[in-house]
């Protein structure tokens, strides 16, 4: 044998790698390394036989090493998961640019309003929310139980969901492919696709989310690739790009040429009855959840996927199924010349390379080792010999033991600082249909649909109005957007049940009691006619309650008069007629319409607070509704 046959070593490659002419001159071989870093192939393991009735496959000059050409069922796998890839990120976004409404609202309720696409699809389909909706209700939401779908894939093929599937995977995986860091090419990049000890912190969230859970906050909901998807790209990226797409048309329109006015006519209509809606979106704490998202998509620039093997709970869950798939990884160490082409374009850092145990609850199942591999050493197959992997993850059993009991214990921790039976916020006004705030926290999973698709830009996340616990939950602003009275999109698309899907009859109290969210207050010092004597009614005109709200009771006020007197004389008296705005809370529903329009621009003379809410039987307003609160302020059964 020369030199010559031996497999060659790519040749950024080569002055990492032991010489194959070593090993003719009696020196370390490419195994010797392998031998003393392998946890799962002992050093005095025979190699395995190759069949003798195995023909050798036809070489294929472009690859390195042996050139055994990859199976084409393997080729085609690999092209089938990037289009997979490409489908599922495109209708991910696509349901998130119609979670929006651009018509009109119907003047009868029966006519109602409704999306006409399950834009939650993604979200009934996760499992990690069904888990934690289980765990903190006892039950889970009927449309939830399409994650079954999710788990019964992953017991038969692994993690797909993470290779070819989950939208924010994709999003990182693209991002780690077009921008990458200059420094993690060649060694560096094999490196950083080993696999670390910390890709375990996944687990451990998993674990802290499921004991929250399971002591009645579904704060997970904040990690979870697909509400972080939603919450991200819909609350920060689309009203980002829309004010820069409406800054480009208005300058095209004022532009002196025709053709680029009509054309800039033309795309800002497409794109506000295709992408966007015609208002401009504004959205509370988005720099932070911006902010948040560019930091992880430029953790791709130093370990790929950084997000997916290090911090993903859903991940996490799916990883610990996948120790049950039927489809698994058979690994031929023996051939294995430690090229590390499968380590350069791994995904999940699962330790696809020889001489090592394969991790089975890291693989993204994307097929790119085995398609890299020029020795025939990687074989994808069912009911493979899991013999040299390691299905589950290693964990420490009481580190598992601690995460579980400090997710369960931050719940009583943040709540005796903020208890909802006690300490009302008043800006903590939740959408119509919400439950009760107990199990409105163990429901919301901060996914922000119902914050995407509120016509008037009402809904905003939370920041710490409502707690800690509270975090990203929707609350209305009325100053930036009023609930539109007979609207129920909230509901619609809210994947869990924190907010319920109510009808427009239940909405608007036809036959029943009305949805009441809050109630009007006054602040008669800011109040035009009650602290200036100046003429307003701007809040009685665009109460939407039939009969209204807000009345008026008609005053003859003084007011001294603009001109001063003569001779340097105080200003003349004189007499105003005003109208002097009331509320009558039985009738007022909280919708923050009044709000929203009032002229005092700054802080307004008329504001929504939480008090009175149909949903809670203790925060009343009235001495009629008290009756119904428990003696004790314990949650209503």
């Amino acid at each position: 044998m020369t030199p010559s046959d031996l497999p060659r070593p790519i040749p950024w490659l080569a002055a990492a790698l032991p010489r194959p002419v070593d090993a003719l001159d009696g020196g370390p071989t490419p195994h010797d390394g392998v031998a003393e870093t392998a946890t799962g192939v002992k050093p005095d393991e025979p190699p395995q036989e190759a069949d003798p009735n195995r023909s050798p496959p036809k070489k294929d000059s472009k690859r390195s090493g042996s050139a055994h050409p990859a199976r084409p069922i393997i080729r085609a796998l690999v092209w089938l998961r990037r289009a997979a890839q490409v489908g599922f990120l495109a209708l991910f976004l696509y349901l998130l640019v119609q979670t929006a409404f651009r018509g009109t609202f119907a003047a009868s309720v029966d006519q109602p309003v409704r999306l006409p696409y399950p834009v939650e699809a993604f979200l009934l389909f996760d499992p990690f929310v069904a888990v934690m909706t289980l765990l903190g209700t006892g039950v889970v939401y009927r449309g939830l139980v399409w994650s079954l779908v999710i788990v019964l894939l992953t017991l038969l093929f692994g993690r797909v969901f993470c290779g070819w599937i989950c939208p924010l995977g994709t999003v990182h995986h693209f991002v780690g492919w077009l921008f990458p860091d200059r420094g993690i090419k060649g060694l560096r990049r094999v490196e950083a696709n080993r696999t670390k000890w910390w890709q375990a912190g996944k687990y451990y969230v998993m674990w802290a989310s499921l004991g929250a859970a399971l002591f009645g906050s579904a704060m997970g909901g904040l990690l979870d690739p697909i509400c972080v998807a939603v919450r991200c790209i819909g609350l920060g990226v689309l009203p980002a790009l829309q004010y820069l797409g409406v800054g480009a048309a208005q300058w095209g329109a004022d532009s002196s040429f025709r053709a680029l006015q009509t054309g800039s006519d033309a795309a800002q209509e497409l794109l506000a009855q295709t992408v966007w809606t015609a208002q401009q979106a504004h959205f509370h704490q988005a720099w932070l959840i911006v902010f948040a998202f560019v930091a992880i998509l430029f953790m791709n620039r130093i370990v790929p996927r950084f997000w997916c093997r290090a911090l993903c709970p859903l991940g996490a869950l799916l990883g610990t199924l996948s120790r049950f798939s039927l489809l698994g990884m058979e690994k031929d160490h023996a051939q294995c010349t430690n090229c590390n082409l499968c380590l350069l374009h791994c995904q999940g850092a699962d330790s696809p390379q020889g001489g090592v145990e394969h991790r089975q609850d890291e693989c993204h199942v994307c097929f790119n080792c085995e398609a890299a591999c020029p020795e025939d050493v990687i074989k994808f197959r069912f009911f493979p010999n899991l013999s040299r992997s390691r299905r589950g993850p290693d964990l420490k059993r009481r580190t598992v033991i601690a995460s579980a009991a400090a997710g369960a214990a931050a719940v009583p921790s943040m709540r005796i600082a903020d208890w909802p039976d006690k300490a009302y916020s008043e800006k903590v006004i939740r959408p119509p249909g919400a439950v009760d705030e107990h199990e409105f926290l163990e429901r919301c999973i901060r996914c922000a649909e119902c914050m995407k698709v509120c016509p008037n830009n009402a809904l905003h996340p939370a920041f710490f109005e409502a707690g800690l616990e509270g975090l990203w939950t929707p609350i209305l602003i009325p100053r930036m957007g009023y609930c539109e009275l007979s609207c129920v999109l909230c509901g619609q698309v809210c994947p869990t049940g924190a907010i319920q899907k109510i009808d427009e009859k239940q909405r608007l109290g036809i036959d029943q009691k009305p949805i009441r969210i809050g109630t009007a207050m006054y602040d008669r010092g800011r109040c035009l006619p009650w602290a200036m004597a100046t003429p307003c009614i701007v809040c009685e005109e665009y109460c939407p309650t039939s009969p209204k709200a807000i009345w008026v009771e008609e005053v003859e006020v003084p007011k001294r008069s603009s001109e001063p007197g003569p001779n340097g004389a105080p200003p003349a008296m004189e007499s105003i007629r005003v109208q002097r705005p009331h509320v009558d809370p039985s009738l007022c529903v909280g919708c923050g319409a009044c709000e929203k329009v009032c002229p005092v621009v700054d802080r307004p003379a008329v504001y929504v607070t939480s008090a009175g809410e149909t949903r809670s039987n203790t925060n009343v307003i009235l001495l009629e509704n008290a009756a119904l609160a428990s003696p004790t302020g314990n949650r209503p059964g």
